[in-house]
């Protein structure tokens, strides 16, 4: 919308031509993103406090979370309408490419609101069922998949793997229900990343640098030929999208570092779940993203073995899943957990960057 307004004065005043790079917005995206936070966090926070809208915490979890108990959650909204602002002021909203993110950004956000709202309401830590939600996230899942596969055309069903400069292999119609379960997963093992203060926000802070940097060279054609990945018309400005995220994410753990003022809550979690996930697909960084996010996927992993092992034989392999829980009850404090997690979220996406030379 602002872009549209600036665009056709720079014949009258040239130095509004910094507007059409990418990196110019991307920054300043990023900037309108965490000066929004951090002017409007208190008077949020205070008033979802106000609304007695307090997150719940598991009695069977480490007894230190109990005095989370109250803390106010359904703080993702504080990374929500950011983005979405700064998406107003920086983006060029004339590529579908960024409307179908921000579709899936605010449909996985929709569900995870819901999700709050009645656990707020119940007092308790049952939100929507677990089968009620993942209908919802798979309806929203193949909307978006359905979307690009015939949007995007035939290359939109080829699969790349790191470390191979080539497709591996063309899924043809197979590449929906693929990027239907990519889509869920990624938005639930944010979700199940969430547990600790700053942990996930942290986590999604790398993430959405790393994604920048790879929706930049996706959209140059120069870049992307030089470097041997795929070329995607109109992806450079999702680099926008990225670090717009990744501003929001830093606002956010200003107050959601330890001791916790509020909480990201599924609102949060389930929306910047399923809008990294999307924009993987629209780069073709399906796998990738599996690397770039490692901590989500271990964290995900913890839960599906310990709940297989569970019922094959009856034990445990970890002390408590998700992942981070284990630590907390083999001795860590909460903030060494955060920390240690966030230095192994650098160290993946390290690698991820570094698949664009070696392949």
């Amino acid at each position: 919308m602002f872009l549209q307004f600036i665009y056709p004065l720079v014949r009258y005043f040239t130095p509004f031509n910094v507007f059409q790079y990418l990196s110019f917005r991307g920054a300043y995206a990023a900037l309108t993103t965490l000066l929004i936070c951090f002017l409007f966090g208190p008077r949020i926070i205070e008033a979802i406090r106000r609304l007695k809208i307090g997150q719940s915490v598991r009695d069977d979890g480490p007894e230190t979370h109990l005095k989370k108990e109250g803390t106010p959650t359904m703080g993702g909204v504080l990374i929500i309408l950011p983005v979405i602002f700064s998406m107003l002021l920086w983006q060029d909203l004339n590529n579908k490419k960024v409307w179908l993110t921000l579709g899936a950004f605010l449909a996985f956000g929709l569900i995870g609101f819901i999700d709050d709202y009645l656990k707020v309401s119940r007092r308790n830590s049952t939100g929507i069922s677990a089968r009620g939600k993942l209908i919802a996230q798979f309806a929203v899942a193949l909307g978006i998949s359905l979307i690009l596969y015939f949007s995007e055309g035939e290359g939109i069903t080829a699969l790349y793997i790191p470390f191979f400069k080539n497709p591996v292999a063309d899924l043809g119609v197979w590449w929906i229900p693929f990027a239907m379960l990519l889509l869920v997963g990624e938005s639930n093992a944010v979700n199940l990343s969430d547990g600790l203060d700053g942990l996930a926000a942290g986590l999604l802070f790398l993430v959405f640098i790393t994604l920048g940097v790879l929706t930049y060279l996706s959209g140059r054609a120069d870049y992307s030929s030089y470097l041997g990945i795929p070329y995607i018309t109109g992806a450079g400005e999702l680099a926008v999208f990225c670090f717009a995220g990744a501003g929001a994410c830093v606002g956010f753990l200003w107050f959601n570092f330890y001791p916790a003022e509020v909480f990201m809550g599924d609102v949060g979690s389930l929306s910047l779940g399923g809008v990294i996930a999307t924009i993987s697909l629209i780069i073709k960084k399906e796998i990738l993203i599996l690397i770039i996010g490692g901590v989500f996927v271990l964290e995900a992993a913890s839960v599906i073995i310990q709940v297989l092992y569970y019922k094959l034989r009856k034990k445990r392999v970890f002390k408590m899943a998700p992942l981070h829980h284990h630590f907390e009850l083999s001795g860590w404090v909460e903030t060494k957990v955060v920390i240690r997690f966030w230095i192994l979220g650098g160290l993946f996406a390290v690698i991820a960057l570094s698949t664009l030379k070696i392949q």
